[in-house]
């Protein structure tokens, strides 16, 4: 029995524009990762699946229970509520309260029925989850990381028949992140998971890619996925080999039609002249002549009209599936000395002496969990922050760049943004730019607002790497909000970089792709 349907869903805009129509879905599998690139609709997709919002039209079947993943609930971050209370527990440790304080009321032990050991096994979970061992704790002041932490947990002890996860390993460090794959792995119900984390999408037994041309179902997980994506790719750029053929073999015929036609019309000129044969049946050569001439044109530019068409359409699909290529600036003087620290305490977080010498080809791949002081290693880097002690030395600039690509102003186009930031660059230099990266013409011109976080992140990083004294970069979880593609191509991007960064990340998968050489860990 399908754990989900949807039939014929459409989603309109106020404006009258369309995200997506026409959609039908069933959902058989019980881990099933939906994917496709931001903006594209997945959020707004699942919210109609879980009926928070209506389609358009069509219909949606939902199971008796379920629950959703958010991330960052403002009502978690704007109120007052305690650990103890988002998880349902206030009343029955009040309950454990009063009855130590030696208050009999039947009340309370009715609130406590069989969970006497509430209190002991609440402060071991916690301690499990890496949050506060105090129930009382506010969310508010919880990080990002352990606010994530604190709402799986509560979702995945529901035990609702389906869970739909949109982005949860956003803000989790590497330990968390194995934590949900476990979890992930032993729920019994099912699970329908919006990520660009190919760890987690590597646990789906179905992939679900929606994209313009609507929802695409691959039988299987990540890896099937990408493989079949990759397979027609080069199924894609054969055939529009084939049909390149095709064409040129067309004109060729077209070609030589017109070269025969050329000489018969001047032998019948020529049998015209020296009068050797009737005029009569030379008029008659010639219609059926033109006639057989026009029909073979009419044939060959049919041909030629359906081979166009044929290769814009496969043009489209190429442009949808391939890889953008994202070029970095070459860094100098690559052995050089960018940052030495000598038994240097920071500030926050981590409490262990720092000696770290860092030279500017390093790829440093920067670890540990949250809390542990890693974005408090870069702002000290930047001196936003002093050591507590120890000794500090910077020899170059370094350029910091955060998960919002904060170096983005919304108010000026992408042309502008690039031109104020890059010192010295020519108008035409910075379109080449732009026009690398699949911005051209008046798309020049769109502001930094209105841009998604992929764009932003191309946006950002040839900002960053067409700086005129080559800074070391740090780059502080660039690929927290990015789909896929956006991903993919900015690993690429930093494996094929020459100059030096300092990367913190927790998708192993990115860190890898993007070259790191070295790695250094916070504890």
């Amino acid at each position: 029995m399908p754990i989900l349907k949807a039939y014929n869903i459409s989603h309109q805009f106020d404006n009258g524009d369309l995200l997506f129509e026409h959609l039908s879905l069933t959902m058989k599998k019980t881990r099933v990762g939906l994917v496709g690139k931001n903006g594209v609709g997945k959020t707004i997709l699942a919210s109609i699946l879980l009926g928070e919002i209506p389609p358009s039209n069509g219909t949606v079947t939902l199971p008796t229970s379920f629950a959703t993943y958010h991330q960052q609930p403002s009502d978690l971050l704007s109120g007052e509520c305690t650990i103890a209370q988002f998880l349902g527990k206030e009343q029955v440790l009040e309950a454990l309260k009063q009855i130590s304080a030696g208050d009999c009321a039947s009340k309370w032990f009715d609130l406590v029925g069989d969970e006497w050991n509430l209190e002991t096994q609440l402060n071991q979970q916690l301690a499990a989850m890496e949050l506060p061992q105090d129930p009382y704790f506010p969310c508010a002041q919880l990080s990002g990381g352990q606010l994530a932490r604190l709402q799986l947990w509560q979702l995945f002890e529901e035990k609702a028949e389906l869970l739909v996860l949109d982005e949860p390993s956003n803000h989790l460090d590497t330990h968390a992140r194995q934590w949900l794959v476990e979890s992930i792995k032993v729920l019994d119900g099912s699970i329908l998971l919006i990520s660009h984390d190919r760890e987690l999408l590597r646990e789906m037994e179905e992939i679900w890619e929606l994209s313009s041309l609507g929802l695409q179902v691959f039988g299987g997980n990540y890896d099937f996925y990408a493989e079949k994506k990759h397979t027609e790719i080069q199924a894609v750029e054969r055939q529009l080999a084939s049909v390149d053929k095709q064409k040129k073999r067309v004109e060729e015929q077209i070609q030589r039609s017109q070269e025969k036609a050329e000489q018969r019309a001047s032998q019948g000129n020529k049998l015209r002249k020296d009068g050797s044969q009737p005029k009569i049946l030379l008029d008659g050569k010639k219609e059926s002549a033109e006639v057989r001439a026009s029909n073979r044109n009419k044939n060959a530019q049919l041909r030629q009209a359906h081979l166009q068409q044929r290769e814009q359409a496969l043009k489209s699909r190429q442009e949808q599936l391939k890889s953008q290529k994202l070029y970095l600036a070459d860094g100098q003087n690559r052995s050089r000395r960018i940052v030495s620290i000598y038994e240097g305490v920071l500030s926050f977080g981590n409490a262990q002496p720092i000696t770290l010498q860092i030279f500017a080809d390093n790829k440093i791949h920067l670890t540990g969990k949250n809390g542990c002081g890693k974005s408090t290693l870069l702002r000290t880097l930047l001196g936003n922050l002093p050591l507590s002690q120890g000794e500090l030395q910077v020899n170059a600039p370094l350029y910091y760049l955060d998960q919002h690509f904060g170096v983005i102003r919304h108010d000026l186009s992408m042309l502008n943004n690039l031109m104020l930031n890059c010192e010295g660059i020519k108008e035409s230099d910075a379109r080449t730019l732009l026009a690398g990266i699949g911005f051209r013409r008046d798309s020049v011109f769109r502001l930094g607002g209105v841009l998604s976080g992929g764009e932003k992140m191309k946006l950002a990083m040839l900002i960053v790497s067409h700086q005129p004294t080559q800074p070391l970069l740090l780059l502080d979880e660039p690929d927290n909000h990015l789909d896929l593609d956006s991903k993919v191509m900015l690993a690429n991007a930093l494996n094929t970089y020459r100059g030096g960064f300092i990367l913190v990340s927790h998708d192993l998968d990115f860190s890898t792709e993007s070259g790191v050489n070295r790695e250094y860990s916070l504890s």
